[in-house]
C-alpha cells in the first residue's frame, strides 16, 4: 500500500518544518505552499489525497481555498490546522468540506490522528475545542 499524499499549505516554514517532524516515514508530503492559490494548484496538478492548511494566510485563505476546492467537487481530505479555536471558525471550515480540524498547539497528538480518520471518511476535532 501506497503512502497518503499529502499538501501542506502555511505560510510559515518553521511550521512546514513541524509538520514533517510530524509525520515521519507515514505520509508522504508532495508540496508545500505558502497561500491558499498555490495550494489548490498542487492539490489538483498533483492528485494530493489529502490538504493539511492554515486558515490565516495572505492572500487566499486557508477557507477560501477549501471552498474552491469544493466547488470543483475535489476528492482531496482537507484538515485545518491552524491557531484559531474559536467555534465559529470550526464551524466555517467543516462548511467549507474539512474532514478533521486540528489546534496547533496539539500537532504532536493530533494531526496524524486526524488524517487517519479523514482518510476513512471520518471527522475529527481537537479534544481541548469547547464547541
Amino acid at each position: 500500500m501506497t503512502n497518503t499524499r499529502v499538501v501542506l499549505a502555511d505560510d510559515h516554514q518553521s511550521m512546514i518544518a513541524k509538520v514533517r517532524e510530524t509525520f515521519g516515514e507515514e505520509f508522504e508530503i508532495i508540496g508545500t505552499a505558502e497561500n491558499g492559490d498555490r495550494a489548490i494548484d498542487f492539490v489538483l496538478t498533483l492528485d494530493a489525497d489529502v490538504l493539511v492548511i492554515d486558515i490565516s494566510m495572505p492572500g487566499l485563505n486557508g477557507l477560501q481555498a477549501a471552498k474552491r476546492l469544493q466547488k470543483v467537487n475535489c476528492r482531496t481530505k482537507i484538515v485545518f490546522l491552524t491557531i484559531h479555536e474559536d467555534p465559529d471558525f470550526v464551524a466555517a471550515a467543516f462548511a467549507a468540506g474539512a474532514s478533521a480540524y486540528v489546534i496547533k498547539s496539539r500537532i504532536n497528538t493530533d494531526l496524524v490522528p486526524a488524517i487517519r480518520e479523514a482518510m476513512l471518511g471520518k471527522t475529527f476535532v481537537s479534544q481541548t475545542l469547547k464547541l
